[in-house]
């Protein structure tokens, strides 16, 4: 069943409003957690200690985006998969993964030293562990996205950030500071494993040659060199704030970054969810495919703009009420940024049009040109 495509073209309004609805839902929950968490942690917790977090982040996130390797995307825009194929998928997947959190161990000292703050080199060798535990469903968590199991998805999904925020809270009421923040993260990723082993039990087999998966590879290729080129342009600010001003000065951007994606992450990431796997599916269909495009953009402009557009009106009264009186030097940073929310969400569907049609290569191209930019 996992690997029979027959069904996804079947049904696709019925589909598209059942996974909307779950996955909305599912979102709008998991944004009162973020919320919540965020007005206890940022009484609980220093712009020091979410600094010091960030600049590590910034080295983790880097090697956690060639984990993936661009091949869950693959398999959820293929037209047809085997056994064989997502097999092989998987050891390599899981193989870059074991990799990755080494080099993250590796690189524990030197991050530290880059930043002038020892207490870094164990906060990173604790963080590689995530990589252990994530590369494991890589592929697991795109079958269930490839037959819109949105309502699984939402399950693991809750249930993670509700064991993140019970670990980040009783750490933090211990006094453990910054490490409450590590302590969330691997709850995070050990808890998403675990689930998504339990409600997709599928055993890979071994590695297949001959099996078709060279496209997907190149296809993940593409994928992985725009997250590349991408994650410099959005993460050079975190890199030159931390090195060259300090961890406060950090902690203060972070979180006002943080704050402004929240709405706009939100909305675009459950409705780009749903409509990755229908949007492929109607590529043969293109009266369908545009028609379903455009109502894709009306109702996320309508959800986006409005929320954006208050966010940018009342920065000062939202960072006094989610983050408290400490954190006032982020209202400046975080009203220009929401101004800029106003299209941003729109303007990320480009990726989803490229990416449905399987144009992995004018995807990376065009991140390439947006970075230079």
């Amino acid at each position: 069943m996992l690997f029979d495509s027959q069904h996804l073209s079947r049904d696709l309004a019925a589909k598209s409003v059942r996974g909307g609805v779950t996955t909305v839902t599912a979102q709008g929950a998991q944004f009162l957690l973020h919320l919540a968490g965020t007005m206890v942690l940022a009484r609980l917790l220093t712009p020091n200690d979410y600094g010091l977090i960030g600049m590590v982040m910034v080295v983790v996130q880097f090697a956690a985006m060639f984990k993936d390797a661009g091949l869950s995307m693959a398999t959820v825009q293929r037209e047809t998969i085997s056994h064989e194929q997502i097999s092989t998928l998987f050891w390599i997947n899981l193989f870059i993964s074991g990799f990755l959190g080494l080099c993250v161990l590796i690189s524990a000292p030197w991050v530290a030293r880059f930043y002038g703050k020892p207490e870094l080199t164990s906060v990173t060798a604790v963080l590689s562990l995530s990589f252990l535990f994530t590369g494991l469903t890589i592929q697991h968590q795109a079958l269930l996205r490839r037959h819109m199991r949105f309502g699984v998805l939402a399950v693991i999904q809750i249930a993670s950030h509700v064991g993140n925020l019970i670990v980040t809270v009783l750490l933090a009421l211990a006094g453990w500071r910054y490490w409450a923040l590590v302590g969330g993260t691997l709850t995070t990723a050990l808890l998403g494993t675990l689930l998504t082993l339990l409600f997709c039990p599928w055993f890979p087999g071994r590695i297949c040659r001959g099996t078709g998966v060279r496209n997907m590879l190149k296809f993940g290729g593409h994928l992985t060199g725009f997250n590349l080129v991408n994650y410099f342009s959005r993460n050079a600010d975190h890199i030159l704030i931390g090195r060259f001003i300090g961890a406060d000065a950090l902690g203060l951007y972070a979180r006002a970054y943080q704050l402004f994606m929240l709405p706009i992450s939100q909305i675009r990431g459950p409705m780009t969810q749903v409509a990755m796997p229908i949007l492929s599916s109607l590529r043969n269909q293109p009266d369908r495919y545009a028609k379903y495009y455009q109502r894709l953009l009306d109702i996320m402009a309508s959800l986006t703009i409005p929320v954006t557009a208050y966010c940018a009106t009342e920065a000062d009264f939202l960072i006094g009420v989610l983050l408290g009186p400490a954190w006032r030097g982020a209202v400046p940073v975080f009203r220009i940024l929401a101004i800029a929310g106003l299209i941003q969400a729109i303007a990320g569907t480009r990726g989803l049009v490229l990416l449905s049609w399987g144009f992995s290569r004018r995807y990376f191209y065009w991140g390439l040109f947006n970075a230079i930019l």
